[in-house]
């Protein structure tokens, strides 16, 4: 690896739990480019992010504000933080981070030179799980039917369009299977206090779960798509385990996916494969996923590809992938210093 290009990156989503954000794995596969030898700076909302406290993959970090404070809190945090490290790309990893940085997307630019690769609010808007029924019933993609509601009062109604099991979900994340109107209800509750209104209820399909990780130029174009079959799943329905598969109806209705948006960006697909071997796509997630090193493993770096697209480098698309390569997470106790912690709870950087 000689004359690679130096540059520096700002990765979120240092969450590396039980249930994983995508920026550690993210960072791992900027760490093996053949293009960039990339100094990383995390970019953190909690002070126990284990990403923090990894110092052979992230160099330095910084607090960021929560979403919530809004955009201007957003770039006030970021000039500080550019007027230290001189980022080159951030690569946010957080659906509900992507908002702010999508509208902020031109000011970051302007003012810091940062660039992002991102997908447009028409394109983060279009898949929304509120109206993924609608865009595929529009583009010919099998998406189970979905509504939304806002309140629990809704919840009688129900009946009349859905049948039990049905799937509760966040307009975010979390997806919990109800087989009572009980349930229904207590799950709203739950959902709808973490995650806000509305919350989507969808057609249940029974199946093997299998997901996407894909990355569009923004054009239609699909730079690279592997699919990933499910072998373990946890109690929170993440992928504890998983295999790339050879699957060419997966990767035809990814770039059909990604054409229809013209899709900015990386990004996940998930489908479930019913008993009759049809294939219904449940979400689109905004982002890579927790198990993008996949990817890179099977020899298609999706983030190496963001960077050179964020930098306005021509990508050649990837043609293949070596299917049959697994992924296993484990779980480590990582020993820090107390000194960190507070350093970084205390002054927003470590």
């Amino acid at each position: 690896m000689v004359n690679r290009k130096k540059i520096t990156v700002g990765v979120t989503g240092l969450n590396n739990i039980d249930s994983p954000g995508p920026g550690i794995p993210v960072i791992r596969s900027l760490k093996e480019s053949k293009i960039y030898d990339v100094r990383i700076i995390g970019l953190s909302y909690e002070s126990l992010e284990p990403g923090l406290y990894m110092h052979e993959l992230v160099d330095y970090s910084y607090q960021i504000p929560l979403p919530g404070a809004g955009v201007e809190s957003l770039l006030q945090r970021l000039s500080y933080i550019n007027s230290v490290e001189k980022l080159d790309v951030i690569i946010p990893n957080f659906d509900a981070e992507l908002h702010n940085f999508i509208k902020a997307e031109k000011q970051i630019l302007d003012a810091f030179g940062i660039k992002m690769f991102l997908p447009t609010l028409e394109q983060f808007d279009a898949r929304q799980k509120s109206v993924l029924y609608n865009f595929g019933k529009e583009n010919g993609i099998k998406v189970p039917y979905s509504k939304m509601i806002f309140s629990a009062a809704e919840i009688s109604k129900l009946q009349h369009e859905f049948t039990y099991p049905m799937v509760v979900k966040g307009k975010f994340y979390d997806a919990s299977i109800a087989y009572t109107s009980d349930q229904v209800t207590s799950y709203f509750h739950k959902i709808s206090a973490k995650w806000g209104l509305p919350v989507i209820i969808q057609q249940f399909v029974s199946g093997q779960e299998v997901n996407v990780t894909a990355i569009g130029d923004g054009n239609g174009n699909c730079i690279g798509a592997v699919p990933m079959r499910k072998l373990y799943i946890t109690d929170k329905g993440k992928a504890w385990a998983g295999v790339a598969t050879d699957d060419s109806e997966l990767i035809d209705s990814a770039k059909k996916v990604i054409k229809a948006l013209k899709w900015k960006g990386g990004n996940e697909l998930e489908f479930i494969r019913n008993n009759d071997g049809e294939y219904f796509l449940l979400e689109i997630n905004p982002r890579f996923p927790a198990w993008v090193y996949l990817a890179t493993g099977c020899g298609q770096n999706h983030p190496e590809a963001l960077v050179s697209l964020a930098l306005g480098d021509k990508v050649k698309p990837f043609n293949e992938y070596i299917a049959g390569k697994m992924f296993v997470r484990y779980s480590y106790d990582m020993i820090v210093d107390l000194k960190e912690y507070e350093k970084i709870s205390t002054i927003g950087e470590v």
